[in-house]
């Protein structure tokens, strides 16, 4: 028995339906030959516009109660201090969204702002990190002297936006091996009108966009030991494909641990990822991100007004770990169309184009990183993310050539392709990689380069119908 979920509408929807799925999943076989429960018995059968924001069947009544509070407060807009509801006052000073569903929309992945006039946009699902040569005290990038990490580009009352995003396109031509024609669009980042004075002259630019989320609390789960097996067993082969962890410093282990979150795999974990995007993205400060990032030239930053009637901080520790535990327990949805012939197909092609080395398809889950902050629901699932979390030189046309802790400038986190051909129906846009520049999978196969050339030639030399196929394939996952 299975339960298909369209355009459920509502948490209490989303809880009633998965509720059923997760009764109905301990019914069935734990087979799965055609890798179509995604998360083990955490995986919804769900598509339409809610297709990301289910929690994970195999939650208890309270976990299901804790995952409801914690989509409450990410969904909820923060307000300018000082408010009469202290409890979400201190946006800001300098930000690019009210809430994590302002970037994250649907739990789903972020797209580039539409071409604007004058070639200005107003992004907030796309986001400019920041950074001149050297590193910090725990080897992360050093930030710019006079706007730090990231260029933020909105702001509370009586504070300046730092500055204006500007991108300009550039089409690149090219054919398939039968003669098809295709093009690609490929993005250029500047930064106008900058209101502290000068960007440092040796200023280094990274676009990232916001990824969907469904899933990643089992991705945390994936021991370290498989992620340096990845590297190992690519090492091994003496090919091109060579993947590398990164290694980065976590705010809540207090140490150095692998990287796995982030398109450079510059979060070890959830909780510092959620901590880092709250302070940065919104100007919300936490117990382990306690200060707002104004740099010493920002004087009307550093005197503006903060949250929580400026005691402390401005976030709680309760209803903090409320929201890592909701994106933990966001449970991925099903496959779709697994006994289609075009995707079987397309799933050998995948292979036979070398696809599976880096997205590596299974792994079985161990413990989060945070127990207070994930479920123990978590731990011991045969999951199917495709990805290896690994770091690739992914060539130069990708390239931004800006380090990230151990990452290079060409290099990339390899995506997880798990629940890929529902962002048009959560999202209604199919904008794919860092920076959304390429729309739908085939022009994403088409930017990989460097380890990934062989793979992408392989797929240039293939016919109409193969491509058709390794699309299909992609887009069932």
């Amino acid at each position: 028995m299975r339960h298909r979920v369209a355009f459920a509408s509502g948490l209490g929807a989303a809880l009633l339906v998965a509720g059923l799925v997760s009764s109905a999943l301990r019914a069935e076989a734990v087979v799965d030959p055609a890798r179509e429960r995604t998360g083990g018995d955490t995986t919804v059968f769900a598509d339409g516009r809610n297709a990301f924001s289910f929690p994970a069947a195999n939650l208890t009544d309270a976990e299901r109660t804790r995952f409801a509070v914690g989509n409450s407060f990410f969904r909820r807009n923060w307000v300018e201090a000082p408010a009469s509801t202290q409890a979400r006052d201190g946006l800001g000073p300098h930000f690019i969204a009210r809430s994590c569903g302002g970037c994250h929309v649907q739990d789903g992945r972020g797209e580039p702002p539409r071409e604007a006039k004058g070639g200005h946009a107003a992004p907030v699902a796309l986001l400019l990190r920041l950074s001149v040569p050297g590193t910090d005290a725990h080897g992360a990038p050093q930030p710019d002297p006079t706007y730090g990490d990231q260029l933020n580009n909105d702001a509370i009352t009586g504070v300046a936006a730092e500055g204006k995003v500007s991108i300009r396109w550039t089409t690149i031509c090219g054919k398939f091996a039968d003669g098809t024609p295709y093009t690609l669009r490929e993005p250029h980042y500047a930064i106008t009108a900058p209101a502290y004075g000068p960007l440092a002259p040796n200023l280094m630019i990274s676009p990232r966009i916001a990824p969907q989320l469904a899933g990643v609390g089992l991705l945390e789960a994936i021991p370290d030991a498989e992620i340096e097996r990845n590297a190992r067993d690519q090492a091994a082969t003496g090919g091109a494909i060579r993947g590398t962890p990164n290694r980065v410093w976590d705010a809540f282990a207090a140490a150095t641990t692998i990287g796995r979150f982030g398109w450079k795999a510059n979060a070890g974990s959830l909780a510092h990822q959620t901590g880092a995007a709250f302070v940065g993205d919104i100007g919300i400060t936490s117990a382990r991100f306690p200060q707002e990032p104004c740099m010493p030239a920002q004087l009307d930053c550093l005197k503006a007004p903060r949250g929580n009637g400026g005691n402390g901080v401005e976030i709680d520790d309760a209803t903090f770990a409320s929201i890592v535990f909701y994106q933990a327990t966001l449970a991925p949805p099903a496959r779709r169309a697994v006994r289609e012939r075009a995707v079987i197909e397309g799933q050998k092609l995948f292979t036979m184009a070398g696809c599976a080395t880096c997205h590596r398809p299974t792994y079985v889950t161990g413990a989060g990183k945070q127990a207070t902050m994930t479920s123990p629901a978590l731990d011991g699932q045969t999951i199917h993310p495709y990805t290896d979390l690994l770091l690739h030189d992914m060539g130069p046309a990708l390239a931004d050539g800006r380090p990230d802790f151990l990452a290079d400038g060409r290099q990339w986190k390899t995506p997880p392709l798990w629940g890929i051909g529902l962002i048009p129906s959560v999202n209604g846009h199919f904008r794919l990689l860092h920076d959304g520049r390429a729309y739908g999978v085939l022009e994403a196969i088409l930017w990989h380069g460097g380890e990934a050339e062989a793979s992408k030639e392989r797929v240039l030399r293939m016919t109409r119908a193969q491509r058709h196929a390794l699309v299909r394939f992609v887009e069932s996952l």
